[in-house]
């Protein structure tokens, strides 16, 4: 815009006035949308912080952290939109310091400027308004003295022209027109240079000093016209700077999208689950057809008779309630074995044997269980499923081995941290000896030996974890064998499934299976007895295999079947019992348990 006027009057300075108002007006009201800007970048980068740590996971263990692709992709999606956040939070800090801050600075300065400008400009109003104000005083005075010089000139020329006018008179009349005239001429040549002392300063005024001070302004609004450029410029670079890092982030989003991997995923799930467990084998032929080859009567006493293992499922255990089980108490460890003469097998057409008793070693046994009282380990003082919790018995083999073998490496990590600390003290030691004034060598002896003490606990646990993870590889690459062994030594009992067999309602039909043949003695015969033994809720099925090495447990083979005599309590273990009357505990994972609904006690013994 242009401000240079030949002549430029009072009113355009008022222009001019309220024009660099509204410049100052105008760049606080951009200042102002800055500031909104930024306030919205800041609550923006503080709500997408906000949704990522809502969406975070809380990492409190290992067990937590993310392993599938498409969880990892996702947790690095949030690490990308985090970093957008932070650009966010740049961009709005760029605009504070660059734009908004540089605006408010500017415009203090603006207003400061444009003060002293303005006054200027009114200083030099005030300065020709004075100038004009005494020429125009000079002029009115000239003008007075001019007329009382007439006045004064007319009474002289009238009585000069009088001829009854006395000399006197005429010469007063006539020094008073001298002296008005003479008046009259001092006021001329002041109001001339009063006039031309206006006409200077009026020159000076409207070609010197308003044009600068208008150009003063102008140069003013011109720089400010120019810093809202900058500020406009600088609003759009502060963006533009972030935008390759932006770029990044939506790029790394991208990759996590791709790195998802669906198959990698599916053999996480596999490995996660799997147990270890080979599949079940083939179920034996069962012969319904052996009674038919009976050739004796099933009312001879002394001779031994054929009948199959199997009872009616529908049996229950409370229909037994009152029968006696024949080997319902462990014997006592002096009593003589059955020998083998005792009993006799019988092949089935389909190849199959059946151990048969006779009469003779049912009355033997009859009769050692009337008059002997066994032992059996009591478990009520043992703490349930303690040692089953540290070595992780209770998982399945691969499960087992995984955390077993998780342990370690913990505890490899742990032992390298102790190893690294008792070399930096020692090291420490070694400095303090050759310089005694850095410190004393004595004062990093306690905290040596609680390393090496820690170290040795570490190497304890290690060997320890070591070992349990040797017996269960040594127990995964041996079970097909020990499966094959179970299914050929398995049998199946007509009526309700039992380890070694079980009564029937017809009291001339007892079939026992062969007892056991290598039962483990247990040390707490001696020391514990239970002269009233629990009774019997239910009945299981083993699924798996369990050696039952730890102290309370009881070994089982797979699909043995055992008695229920304690219910899982929350800790992963059920309580059970042989029909040789050994307890013990077994995972409740392994076992398929069935409980008998109206029973205080199904089944007892004597």
């Amino acid at each position: 815009m242009i401000f240079l006027f030949p002549f430029v009057f009072k009113d355009q300075f008022d222009n001019l006035d309220k024009h660099t108002q509204w410049g100052i007006d105008f760049l606080e009201k951009y200042a102002k949308f800055v500031k909104e800007r930024i306030e919205i970048e800041q609550n923006y980068a503080k709500q997408l912080r906000n949704l990522v740590k809502k969406y975070c996971p809380k990492r409190s263990s290992k067990d937590e952290e993310p392993r599938f692709t498409s969880c990892i992709a996702f947790f690095n999606i949030l690490n990308e939109l985090n970093d957008y956040a932070g650009q966010r939070e740049v961009v709005a800090e760029e605009m504070g310091h660059r734009v908004y801050g540089e605006l408010m600075r500017y415009s203090h300065d603006l207003k400061t400027e444009r003060k002293m400008h303005l006054q200027e400009g009114r200083k030099a109003q005030q300065y020709l308004d004075m100038c004009w104000k005494q020429m125009d005083n000079s002029k009115k005075k000239f003008e007075r003295e001019c007329r009382e010089a007439e006045k004064a000139q007319q009474s002289y020329e009238r009585l000069d022209n009088d001829t009854n006018a006395t000399k006197a008179d005429v010469e007063k009349a006539k020094q008073q027109l001298n002296l008005r005239t003479h008046m009259a001429d001092e006021n001329k040549n002041e109001y001339a240079a009063q006039l031309q002392n206006f006409n200077g300063e009026q020159h000076k005024h409207y070609y010197i000093v308003i044009p600068q001070i208008y150009k003063q302004l102008q140069e003013m609004d011109e720089r400010r016209t120019i810093k809202l450029s900058e500020c406009y410029k600088g609003f759009a670079d502060s963006e533009r700077k972030v935008i390759p890092i932006i770029s990044k982030c939506l790029e790394g989003m991208i990759l996590a999208a791709k790195s998802v991997d669906e198959h990698r995923d599916s053999q996480l799930v596999i490995d996660c689950f799997k147990s270890g467990f080979e599949p079940p084998g083939d179920f034996p032929f069962e012969d319904y057809s052996q009674n038919i080859y009976r050739t004796i009567s099933d009312g001879t006493i002394s001779t031994p008779k054929q009948e199959g293992m199997r009872i009616d499922s529908k049996t229950t255990v409370g229909k037994a309630k009152g029968k006696l089980w024949l080997f319902g108490k462990k014997p006592k460890p002096q009593s003589p074995p059955l020998t083998p003469t005792s009993l006799y097998t019988s092949s089935t057409p389909n190849g199959s044997q059946y151990p048969i008793f006779s009469i003779e070693p049912v009355h033997y046994c009859m009769s050692d269980i009337k008059t002997g009282k066994p032992r059996i380990p009591s478990f009520r003082s043992l703490k349930r499923g303690g040692p089953a919790l540290e070595d992780f018995s209770h998982l399945p083999p691969e499960q087992r081995r995984k955390k077993l073998q998780q342990r370690i490496d913990e505890l490899n990590r742990e032992l390298q941290k102790e190893t690294d600390q008792k070399d930096a003290l020692i090291k420490m030691r070694d400095v303090y000896e050759k310089n005694p004034q850095m410190g004393d060598p004595s004062s990093l002896q306690p905290k040596l030996a609680e390393t090496m003490s820690n170290m040795d606990r570490l190497r304890m646990e290690i060997h320890k974890n070591e070992a349990w993870l040797s017996e269960v590889e040594g127990k995964v690459a041996a079970r097909t064998d020990r499966r094959h062994s179970s299914d050929i030594n398995h049998l199946v009992t007509q009526g309700r499934e039992s380890p070694e067999g079980s009564y029937t309602d017809d009291a001339n039909q007892e079939v026992r299976g062969p007892p056991q043949q290598h039962a483990h003695p247990n040390e707490f015969d001696d020391e514990f007895e239970d002269d009233d033994p629990l009774p019997a809720i239910g009945h299981c099925k083993a699924i798996y295999p369990f050696d039952g090495h730890n102290e309370g447990t009881l070994a089982m083979k797979e699909g043995e079947i055992l008695y229920i005599i304690e219910e899982d309590k929350g800790d992963g273990w059920t309580r059970a019992r042989r029909q040789n009357g050994e307890e013990g505990y077994v995972p409740t994972s392994y076992i398929d348990v069935t409980l008998e609904k109206n029973s205080k006690g199904a089944v007892t013994y004597i």
